[in-house]
């Protein structure tokens, strides 16, 4: 009844007021700068008096001030709003002293930060704790992390939404292993659950974030090559972290397709490169740079996350504790010199915090607020375990530390889903896995650049430049601080046209030639630079080239003269055979692509080791083809329909798209529009 949820409400303020009056208690016997008493002193009732009014004082200066201040500060980025929360809170203990009517509190500044942090963190447990134990106060309590309400019509409850959450590069054999080390109890109670089945699917060659989740939101993944290319009519690389490209991509997607995505129909999207057509969306790079409006909430998700100061704190501590615990592990593996390694310096320790806490903590809460408000899809990307596995390897200690993080946040929703007001069924995938193995740098002494350069008889710099690593994390990190277009000279007025473009995308390169305004053929880059294919080719970091042919409309060349035309490709013999099954048609899709580079070069593969050789800065890396990184997983609930036939395999991120759209159809909600080609396939 009413009154009796009334009357718990009060119950459980008074006990937090109880237990967060102690609290100020003890730490004004502990810290000496923080006072509750006059110089002369005063008596146990009168201290005890002025500690519960200061207490309640700060605890309503928290619940209506601080949203407030949240609000407004959402003006400035966001990473700067995490790092004032403490100035923030401290300012709001020393209002609350200064109002206090006995007027004998006071404490220093520096004090002050201190004394909020630990009665936000305490009051926030002691809340939590009492509201755990009554499902409609817990339920209310986590709406409270919700973007905002529902303005549609609230779902009938009978009818299951899904929770797509997408755990960004682990691939299929890294969960397995996790789940078999006992790092991730949740998935390994799922697996052990005849309810669910674990699939892995194949990707495209263009084996990263931008490419697959384009595919699975949007239905059309065409004409993405690789995570940057160059596209000689606009003179611009385009690069799918970036903001302004990721619009681009989305548009160019929702124009082959005539559909909004995946989430068109009362859906969410958090912490996604697009949207897939949501209504809601939260930290959604794609919308990054338009101006804040109805029509774009890329950033309401920080708000509804540090609307709650107890959330602040807890999530700064856990920001600067990370930050601390990557510099300590960096200078541990640099200590024993271990092999293969990355510079991990400069603001990378501040990058993977973002990743790992910020990021992970503010998507997890939009989620739980989706859940409890009822939407029909969600689908969110958590990118923690992608950031650090590309600096310390896919089956490092830092890694699986992540994995398991992730598992607790995987928990934490499933928890969330039994207290919303419809069934839910969560499925888990990845858009892409990492392959281990150095950098081409590190084993060589230089960049794909230089080896270009020196094919092309172009002078060769004495000492090769690093080639900056580009991330999910880092775009997201210039999106919070209002820098989201990447520094460095990505749009490209060259100086000298004849000089070639190249770029890196993990182990994939590509080779443009700006002058020329079609796709340059084998035939006529021979007759440029005669030296260049056969120098790329039979260079043993080198796995095979792709490059447009007047002969045979394109060929595949590999070391000592190998020339397959791209039509007769099988995988069963020349360049491609160690690559395994699939990859003859991954590179027949790619070179039907408009942008297809020049030159497409994939790096040398180990079958046996599953080691790859990354163009770019990353030890762990994807991109390209070979290894784990084109074998992610789909783990999903038994009661839908299997992904593929028995003997089937599940191919590229469109077919992936095709699965998840009919799941949503076979909830029974609301219908999401297909072509006659997809309900054909289905």
């Amino acid at each position: 009844m009413r009154w009796r949820r009334v009357v718990s409400q009060i119950g459980r303020s008074v006990t937090v007021w109880a237990v967060s009056t102690v609290t100020m208690l003890v730490l004004a016997g502990i810290l000496p700068d923080f006072q509750l008493q006059s110089p002369d002193g005063d008596s146990a009732t009168r201290i005890a008096v002025t500690a519960a009014l200061g207490a309640g004082a700060f605890g309503v200066l928290s619940a209506v001030v601080w949203p407030l201040l949240v609000r407004l500060l959402l003006l400035v980025p966001a990473l700067v709003l995490g790092l004032l929360v403490f100035f923030l809170n401290g300012s709001l203990l020393l209002v609350a002293l200064r109002i206090n009517p006995s007027g004998q509190s006071e404490a220093a500044p520096e004090t002050a930060v201190i004394v909020a942090a630990v009665m936000s963190a305490v009051a926030s447990a002691t809340g939590g704790a009492l509201a755990v134990r009554d499902d409609d106060a817990y339920r209310r309590r986590l709406s409270r992390l919700a973007t905002r309400r529902r303005t549609s019509h609230p779902p009938c409850p009978a009818v299951p939404g899904t929770v797509f959450l997408q755990l960004d590069g682990v691939g299929h054999d890294v969960l397995t292993a996790a789940v078999d080390k006992g790092l991730m109890p949740t998935v390994a109670r799922w697996l052990q659950d005849p309810t669910h089945r674990l699939t892995p699917w194949r990707t495209d060659w263009s084996s990263q974030t931008g490419a697959s989740q384009l595919g699975i939101l949007h239905g059309s993944n065409f004409d993405v090559p690789a995570f940057r290319w160059y596209e000689k009519e606009h003179r611009e690389v385009m690069v799918c972290n970036r903001p302004t490209n990721a619009a681009e991509l989305q548009r160019r997607a929702v124009e082959r397709t005539a559909d909004g995505g995946l989430l068109t129909l009362d859906g969410a999207s958090r912490g996604n490169l697009f949207s897939g057509g949501a209504d809601e969306q939260a930290l959604v790079l794609s919308i990054a740079t338009r101006r804040r409006g109805r029509e774009n909430r890329s950033r309401a998700g920080y708000f509804a996350y540090f609307s709650d100061p107890a959330n602040a704190v807890r999530t700064a501590l856990s920001f600067f504790a990370e930050v601390v615990r990557e510099i300590g592990q960096s200078t541990t593996a640099r200590l024993r010199k271990q092999r293969p390694r990355v510079k991990r310096g400069g603001l990378y320790p501040f990058v993977r915090a973002f990743a790992t806490v910020v990021e992970r903590d503010v998507v997890v809460a939009a989620v739980m607020g989706d859940l409890l408000v009822g939407r029909s899809a969600v689908y969110a990307d958590l990118v923690a375990y992608d950031e650090v596995a590309h600096h310390s390897g896919p089956h490092s200690c830092d890694a699986e530390k992540v994995l398991e993080r992730l598992d607790r946040a995987l928990a934490l929703i499933e928890k969330a889903a039994e207290h919303a007001p419809r069934p839910y069924r969560i499925v888990v995938l990845s858009d892409h896995g990492q392959s281990p193995g150095e950098t081409f740098r590190a084993r060589y002494g230089l960049t794909l650049g230089d080896l270009v350069r020196a094919g092309c008889g172009l002078p060769v710099p004495r000492q090769a430049e690093r080639t900056h690593s580009g991330t999910e994390a880092r775009a997201a990190v210039r999106a919070a601080l209002r820098r989201p277009v990447e520094e460095g000279g990505e749009k490209h007025r060259p100086t000298r046209g004849s000089e070639p473009i190249v770029l890196a995308s993990g182990n994939l390169g590509l080779i443009s030639f700006p002058d020329v305004p079609h796709r340059m053929t084998k035939e006529e880059i021979d007759a440029r630079y005669p030296a260049l294919l056969t120098t790329l080719a039979n260079h043993p970091g080198v796995g095979f080239l792709l490059v447009r042919s007047e002969a045979h409309g394109g060929v595949v060349l590999g070391a000592y003269g190998a020339e397959v035309p791209v039509e007769r490709l099988d995988g069963d013999a020349g360049p491609l055979a160690v690559f395994g099954a699939g990859a003859a048609d991954a590179v027949r899709r790619t070179h039907s692509f408009p942008h297809t580079a020049d030159v497409m070069v994939n790096s040398w593969y180990d079958p046996e080791s599953g080691e790859v050789l990354a163009f770019e800065e990353q030890i762990g890396s994807h991109g390209g083809l070979g290894g784990a990184q084109g074998r992610p997983f789909l783990l999903s609930p038994a009661d839908f329909s299997a992904p593929v036939g028995e003997r089937e395999e599940l191919v590229g991120a469109e077919a992936v798209h095709r699965v998840l759209r009919r799941w949503i159809r076979e909830a029974d909600g609301p219908q999401v529009p297909v072509t006659e080609e997809e309900e054909k396939a289905a």
